[in-house]
């Protein structure tokens, strides 16, 4: 079976297209910041804690029904607004995030218009996530929950009623009389649904637990189930 590249969760190959992936091993850069200081040997680094985007191109042909199909394809690959989930089959149990970044340089030279190459180019946030790390676990007080990577993740808690919980050394309190708390420690932000919740929600020290590689204990107190959404990646 040819290699298969899903955008947004459609198969390319929808449209005709299959690729070759050897532009997808490279890692993204880190984000760091150096400074000459007079009088020190060396520069210094500061790194600055985040990886920048990254972007990713994959090498793609059209052999069958070329016109139709490219045009199909411009259209599907310049709708989609914002980051969307991409995955290919060189890279089983990962995706990216990213958006279709590039037109369409199409080469049909020496095939008369019947056959294309041409590159498919995405800018991608930085992270390979791991889709095992989408599926919510449930976990009871004084437990643990243990990173696989060597990278910290920013987990969805999902916490049914109310109380205090500690998850990494990040103390928790959450009050009101809502059914669940959702707290998103990627957006920084707490909700159910549509309703903004973050005036229910205090975090010690303003920061949001992050999963630190290996284990990490989650101890709570009043709520009744806590459920977490890891969010694995690596690069």
């Amino acid at each position: 079976m040819r290699p298969q590249l899903y955008f947004d969760e459609t198969a390319l190959s929808t449209f005709g297209i299959y690729i070759s992936g050897e532009g997808t091993y490279n890692a993204p850069e880190r984000s760091v910041r150096e400074e000459v200081i007079p009088g020190r040997n060396g520069t210094l680094v500061i790194d600055n804690g985040r990886f920048e985007n990254i972007v990713v191109s994959y090498p793609a042909f059209i052999l069958d029904d070329f016109a139709a199909n490219i045009k199909a394809a411009r259209n599907y690959l310049s709708s989609r607004r914002g980051y969307v989930r991409i995955r290919d089959t060189y890279h089983p149990g990962e995706y990216r995030l990213g958006v279709y970044a590039a037109g369409l340089e199409i080469d049909t030279s020496g095939h008369g218009n019947i056959h294309g190459k041409f590159n498919l180019i995405f800018n991608c946030k930085p992270q390979r996530f791991l889709t095992a790390g989408d599926t919510p676990v449930t976990i009871s007080s004084g437990a643990s929950i243990t990173n696989p990577t060597l990278f910290p993740s920013r987990p969805l808690i999902r916490v049914t009623g109310t109380g205090a919980l500690s998850l990494g050394g990040v103390e928790m309190t959450i009050t009101g009389t809502q059914e669940y708390t959702d707290i998103d420690c990627d957006l920084m932000d707490c909700y159910a649904g549509s309703v903004n919740l973050n005036r229910y929600v205090s975090i010690d020290g303003d920061e949001f637990p992050e999963l630190a590689p290996g284990e990490n204990v989650l101890v709570y107190d009043g709520p009744t189930a806590v459920q977490i959404t890891p969010r694995w990646w690596t690069v």
